[in-house]
């Protein structure tokens, strides 16, 4: 049977103009997995108050590598909350996941973008030199793989031209200026890591993915539909304060970068980091807009993985029905 991508977030818009204090009929408990570096719009909520009073609370299960490990926890019921990179998403619906996106995690601009790094004595000066060289990615299949892909098409080359090797975040700095690998690519969720690597010198960036896909939401988190179809007031009340939490990072990132630092100190990880946060990038409300689904089922569309017209993008960001 066809899978829809039915997007919560439209059909939350008629939540405009009614309290953020809107509360869940029941008590929720809602699981996530952490990515390292760095925090969530829903975690920066929690840390704000944000879910306080509203029946909804969140739960840090471990962490996730990247989004597929995520969407695969989310598809086992281990977790109720995923996060992933568009593509990744789409797919995992394409291949019969019943998935519902809640809101934009992220979103790719000149401030908060995903970084393509060498070592500065590295022969590799641009996207043409990437024949054959190792690229570290944070993980298979997500947003820096497909990136990769897109880069290497649009200069002409096979998709698979470049050697994708996964790396966990913490380790991207050390892997490339030790040499295993050839090119290092910092997440946009992960700008942390990218700043402190930046800070200790000799690297040089390539480019980045707002040079290869434009401004456009990085990935989305992710539901189970039939969670939402069990608890939709916690669901509502979910994407409300998570949106309310990336408009509090656009106008006081000095305080978010507090707050994760004391987070991150928490989870055992270096909370220095927390001063090279840039933001989330996303537009005014966490707002999608059809180019950032458009894009990834064109791309999608000419590498053969979706069908011609498998999945329309109206489909993706107007249907309500079931939310």
């Amino acid at each position: 049977m066809k899978k829809q991508i039915y997007f919560v977030w439209v059909a939350v818009l008629f939540l405009v103009g009614m309290s953020a204090s809107v509360r869940a009929q029941e008590e929720v408990t809602m699981r996530y997995m952490a990515s390292y570096g760095g925090i969530s719009a829903h975690e920066l909520a929690e840390a704000l108050g944000y879910f306080k009073g509203t029946g909804v609370a969140i739960k840090n299960a471990g962490y996730a590598s990247g989004g597929p490990e995520s969407l695969f926890a989310l598809a086992s019921n281990s977790i109720d909350i995923g996060s992933a990179a568009t593509p990744a998403v789409i797919n995992a619906i394409a291949n019969g996941n019943d998935f519902v996106a809640a809101y934009p995690t992220n979103g790719i601009n000149e401030t908060t973008k995903s970084i393509f790094y060498v070592k500065e004595d590295s022969p590799i000066k641009s996207i043409k030199d990437l024949v054959g060289k190792s690229v570290a990615v944070n993980t298979l299949g997500a947003h820096l793989d497909y990136t990769l892909r897109e880069a290497l098409h649009q200069a002409n080359l096979p998709e698979n031209a470049a050697k994708p090797v996964a790396v966990p975040g913490p380790q991207l700095e050390q892997t490339l200026r030790s040499g295993q690998v050839d090119v290092a690519a910092f997440g946009y969720w992960q700008t942390t890591f990218e700043g402190a690597a930046r800070s200790h010198g000799g690297l040089r960036p390539i480019f980045n993915d707002a040079d290869v896909l434009g401004p456009i939401a990085g990935g989305f988190t992710v539901l189970r539909a039939d969670f939402v179809k069990q608890h939709p007031d916690a669901a509502r009340v979910f994407v409300v304060e998570s949106a309310r939490a990336l408009d509090f990072a656009r106008d006081n990132p000095e305080k978010v970068r507090e707050i994760m630092a004391n987070i991150l100190k928490e989870r055992g990880e270096n909370p220095e980091v927390a001063k090279y946060f840039t933001g989330y990038g996303v537009r005014k409300g966490g707002q999608s807009e059809p180019h950032d689904v458009q894009f990834w089922l064109d791309i999608l569309e000419r590498d053969g993985v979706l069908k011609k017209g498998q999945l329309k993008a109206s489909n993706i960001l107007l249907k309500t029905e079931g939310v």
